[in-house]
């Protein structure tokens, strides 16, 4: 299968509101020789305020926000959309994309009306190379380089990364130079940790992980947190109800006999204690899942004997119960009980109809003339406003004098907002942070600075009181 190696450059880090300003993607063969690639930037969408800080970090200018040379965010995701759709079936893979370039691709693409699920769908899968990463510096530490700060911590952001391994043509938050840089990395671990390449290649599928996780009694799960490496010995203890994805697994440095009785609310709590006798583990999300043989030496459960810890795995697997109280606890641990008032934030809250997925299809097809009223006939609420949503964006000239004036108020709604809890950036959180970066900014920074505070005043002054 191919790999299709990607990044993402921002307005900012949330995934719910924030907007992607450049996407580019290398596509390989299974040796990760290079077969094609792709690059696209597009304009700021309107009722986005871009995050000073970002933009420091990326050096998009406004001007560049502004070019009315590059396509509008729609026009580029349906280009995206159209590539990777044409790439697939492949595993897509970024650095550190499992926690913030997926999302904001899948954010990107259900606003757009697309199916959000393409990197997992008819037959992709989903990688990481900073999980790569991760796995080989504990089970093939010889194989990578991995830098360490002042306080001696392991440091696995890419830039560093990619120059510790030898890499040193990185414009860093870049997304094409991104690619580059993953590329190598992903070549490094390929070719110097093959096994370990192996063992998280197949963890790229939730069927391989669930298959791995129910058929194997004792296993060792690791994971990174707070930039250091941390290994259990588990079993599988329990699975969502609705989501098979999510699995629970118990780790056998803990008695069970001590939480067999438990009740679901006291088992959520055991879910959110620090330590963890019982962790959640993602099947979609590349575990980190080793055989037991492989634990490293600091791993806490090999302080029990392996008769004991034989013994509890026996008491967690033949307690079925047990297990379907802690998929029960799985299940309120994190539940909503109203949606959101935001559209960005209710992505997860179901699928579109069978006739809803016709509709958004033919929206790309027709002209914008008709679209307003495919609009109409959708029924998911959420597909419709987004779809009204993005004719007013794209084509304001079409839009009836009444409908055009709402749009507009929506939008200097949102970008005005004088609320800080609002979970966007606002005109007025981005002059604060601009002027507290302006105070230690010197040279191009505070030129570049300077640019955005004029750019935001002038949105303020566009969409403010008239």
């Amino acid at each position: 299968m191919s790999y299709v190696f990607y990044d993402v450059e921002t307005t900012g880090t949330n995934t719910f509101f924030d907007q992607i300003l450049q996407f580019a993607a290398i596509r390989t063969d299974d040796t990760l020789k290079e077969l094609d690639r792709f690059n696209v930037r597009c304009r700021l969408l309107p009722h986005v305020i871009p995050s000073p800080r970002a933009l420091l970090v990326t050096r998009v200018t406004p001007a560049t926000l502004t070019d009315t040379n590059l396509p509008s965010h729609y026009e580029m995701i349906r280009k995206i959309h159209d590539t990777l759709h044409a790439w697939s079936p492949a595993i897509f893979i970024g650095f550190n994309s499992l926690k913030f370039d997926e999302n904001l691709l899948r954010q990107a693409l259900f606003q757009t009306l697309h199916p959000p699920y393409l990197t997992n769908t008819n037959g992709n899968a989903r990688s990481d190379v900073i999980r790569l990463a991760h796995a080989t510096s504990l089970y093939s530490p010889e194989a990578i380089t991995v830098p360490t700060n002042r306080s001696g911590r392991q440091v696995f952001q890419l830039g560093p990364l990619a120059a510790a391994n030898k890499y040193s043509h990185h414009d860093a938050h870049e997304a094409l130079a991104d690619v580059l840089a993953t590329l190598h990395l992903a070549r490094l671990i390929q070719n110097s940790a093959p096994d370990v390449w192996q063992a998280m290649d197949r963890a790229t599928t939730k069927t391989f992980v669930k298959a791995f996780v129910s058929d194997t009694n004792v296993f060792t799960l690791s994971e990174s947190y707070f930039s250091r490496m941390h290994s259990w010995l588990v079993t599988l203890c329990g699975q969502h109800p609705e989501r098979d994805a999510e699995l629970a697994v118990f780790d056998l440095f803990f008695n069970p006999d001590d939480y067999l009785s438990l009740t679901i609310s006291e088992l959520v709590e055991v879910l959110n204690a620090s330590p963890k006798p019982i962790r959640s583990l993602a099947a979609n999300q590349q575990p980190i899942i080793m055989p037991e043989n492989a634990a490293p030496s600091r791993t806490r459960a090999l302080e029990i004997s392996p008769a004991e810890r034989l013994r509890r795995t026996k008491v967690v697997r033949d307690n079925p119960d047990f297990q379907e109280r802690v998929g029960q606890a799985l299940a309120v641990r994190f539940t909503r009980e109203e949606p959101s008032p935001h559209v960005e934030q209710r992505i997860y809250d179901g699928f579109p109809s069978g006739g809803d997925r016709v509709r958004m299809k033919k929206f790309h097809q027709v002209r914008w003339d008709e679209r307003m009223d495919i609009a109409g006939q959708v029924e998911d609420p959420r597909i419709s406003t987004l779809a009204r949503r993005l004719i007013c964006i794209e084509r304001p000239d079409l839009l009836p004098t009444k409908t055009a004036a709402e749009f507009r108020g929506w939008v200097s709604k949102r970008v005005t907002a004088e609320d800080d809890s609002v979970p966007w950036m606002t005109v007025s959180k981005a002059l604060r942070d601009t002027d507290a970066l302006l105070k230690n900014a010197t040279g191009s920074e505070a030129q570049l600075l300077q640019e955005v505070r004029e750019f935001v005043h002038s949105l303020a002054d566009h969409y403010g009181p008239t």
